[in-house]
């Protein structure tokens, strides 16, 4: 299939697959489409999920994937209307519940310590929902604390400690403070841009899946592309992040940018692997057939890093 082809096959998906394949390739930021999110398709089978106590699953963080938190996650990616009830009334259960001491989002208890992969996650759909500055403040100043030495996080430094950051961590973390800085908050700005430039770099050293001492793949399942992501970190995420962010090609990405290309049907499109295990509300797309959501992401990624490929 040609470029047109493929935009007419993902323009047959569902409808978050339509508004985003309309804003991200086509430059047309349909506002209709995106009224419609919320009662058609995916988004509203997500939002039927929802409980009488305004959570999903059993509670926030329990159990994965049908939870609150990660269904949160599901529905700020389909690009969902920011202004949408239900989802607005769950955030201010979650800021009323799950607070912990240290600043951060608890993911379940009274006692256990915010764990860092989490308020990234939460400060990305915090921030998406417009969550009020100073619900957000402590987050921000955790998030500024937790960084390690080589510029990226690591979830465990807060709960057992850590000495070398983590790429899933890292990558929450990142989403989070993109979010944050596109709708336009202002609290620690100069100072979380600062770390975002630092975590990039220690992503970049790594040549995004990389050993930064031997060269060899850290894990193999960073080369494959299920989807959602959950809290898990892959090629096709990063490459994602970094053209959202709008971040220029730098060579290191490029063995990265070879293996994504090198998945890529004869067909035109990406499969989608095998997701992850645990409860799911539904099966967005079947693994092991062609998807939309792997093919809209890839093609956005290539449209941005095109002059180098």
């Amino acid at each position: 299939m040609n470029f047109q082809e493929i935009i007419q096959w993902l323009l047959q998906g569902d409808i978050s697959i339509q508004y985003q394949t309309y804003r991200d390739l086509l430059g047309n930021e349909n506002n209709d489409l995106r009224a419609r999110i919320e009662i058609e398709g995916w988004g509203k089978q997500f939002l039927s999920k929802r409980n009488e106590n305004g959570h999903w699953g059993l509670r926030f963080y329990q159990p994965k994937w049908t939870s609150t938190h990660y269904t949160l996650i599901d529905l700020k990616n389909l690009s969902i209307s920011k202004n949408c009830k239900p989802i607005l009334e769950t955030i201010d259960i979650i800021l009323s519940e799950n607070k912990s001491p240290d600043g951060g989002i608890l993911p379940v208890g009274e006692m256990q310590r915010s764990d860092m992969c989490i308020n990234g996650m939460c400060l990305n759909y915090f921030s998406y929902f417009n969550t009020n500055q100073n619900h957000l403040k402590s987050i921000i100043d955790i998030i500024i604390d937790q960084q390690l030495k080589d510029g990226g996080f690591n979830c465990r430094l807060n709960r057992s400690g850590a000495k070398h950051s983590s790429l899933h961590t890292t990558i929450s973390v990142l989403e989070g403070v993109l979010e944050y800085k596109t709708n336009k908050y202002t609290y620690r700005l100069n100072e979380l841009v600062k770390v975002e430039k630092e975590a990039q770099e220690f992503i970049l050293q790594h040549r995004l899946f990389k050993s930064d001492k031997t060269g060899e793949i850290i894990d193999k399942r960073f080369t494959r592309l299920p989807y959602p992501s959950r809290w898990r970190y892959d090629i096709l995420r990063v490459l994602d992040y970094f053209q959202k962010a709008n971040v220029n090609y730098d060579d290191r990405m490029q063995d990265a940018v070879d293996v994504l290309i090198s998945k890529r049907t004869k067909e035109g499109f990406w499969k989608l692997n095998a997701n992850y295990p645990g409860q799911v509300h539904f099966n967005m797309e079947k693994a092991g057939g062609a998807s939309r959501w792997n093919t809209l992401r890839a093609v956005r990624v290539l449209n941005h890093f095109q002059g180098k490929n």
